[in-house]
C-alpha cells in the first residue's frame, strides 16, 4: 500500500451542470481528512477547484495552492482556500510544483485545463519520470468517452493495455483514496 501525504486534484474552474460533481468534489476533501491527507491544488476559488479547497480548509485539511502570477488576481482569489499559497513564474512551473508536492494525483470533471494535467501527468508515469498513482473520478460517467477514447488507442497499437491499466479508473468518490493507495506497477519501457 502507497501511503500519501498530499493528493493533487485536478478539476474544473467551473461547477459543470450535475450536482454530482460538487457532491464527490465535497466527498475528496472529506476523504482527505479522515485520512491525514493534504490537498495540493491549482489555487484560487473558482467553481469546482475553489469549492474543494474550501471544504477543505474548513474541515482541517492542510490546503497548498500553486497559482501563476497572471492568475494571482482578485476575481481568481476573492476568497483564501490556502494554508500555504505557492506564487510561480508560469503554468509549466505551477504543473512541475504541483507535481513535486504530491504523492498521487486524481482528475475530477472538468475542462481542457484538466485534461492537460491529466495526460502530462499520465504522460509521465508512462516514460518513467514518477511511479505515482493516477486517477480519474469518473462522476455520473463524466470520462466514459474518454476511456473509450484511450481503449481504443490500445486496439490501435498506440497505447499498451499495461499501461492504460494503470490509470485507476474510479466510479464512487468514497472509495478514491483506497483505490489510490494501491502499489504502483513498473511499466514497460516506452523509451
Amino acid at each position: 500500500m502507497t501511503k500519501i501525504n498530499n493528493l493533487c486534484v485536478f478539476t474544473g474552474s467551473s461547477f459543470g451542470n450535475d450536482e454530482k460533481y460538487l457532491k464527490d468534489a465535497k466527498t475528496i476533501a472529506e476523504l482527505l481528512k479522515e485520512n491525514n491527507i493534504g490537498l495540493v491544488y491549482g489555487g484560487g476559488n473558482k467553481g469546482l477547484m475553489g469549492e474543494i479547497a474550501h471544504r477543505a480548509k474548513t474541515i482541517g485539511v492542510h490546503v497548498t495552492g500553486v497559482l501563476p502570477e497572471a492568475m494571482n488576481i482578485k476575481n481568481v482569489r476573492s476568497r483564501d482556500n490556502e494554508d500555504e499559497l505557492i506564487i510561480v513564474k508560469d503554468m509549466h512551473e505551477r504543473k512541475k510544483t504541483m507535481y513535486d508536492l504530491s504523492d498521487a494525483f486524481l482528475a475530477m470533471p472538468g475542462g481542457i485545463g484538466t485534461f492537460e494535467e491529466l495526460f502530462e501527468i499520465f504522460t509521465w508515469r508512462q516514460l518513467g519520470y514518477h511511479k505515482k498513482n493516477v486517477g480519474l473520478l469518473n462522476s455520473s460517467g463524466f470520462y466514459d468517452g474518454l476511456i473509450n477514447f484511450l481503449s481504443d488507442a490500445v486496439r490501435s497499437g498506440f497505447l499498451k493495455k499495461e499501461v492504460l491499466d494503470e490509470l485507476i479508473v474510479i466510479s464512487d468518490a468514497s472509495k478514491a483514496i483506497e483505490m489510490l493507495q494501491r502499489d504502483a506497477k513498473e511499466l514497460p519501457c516506452k523509451l
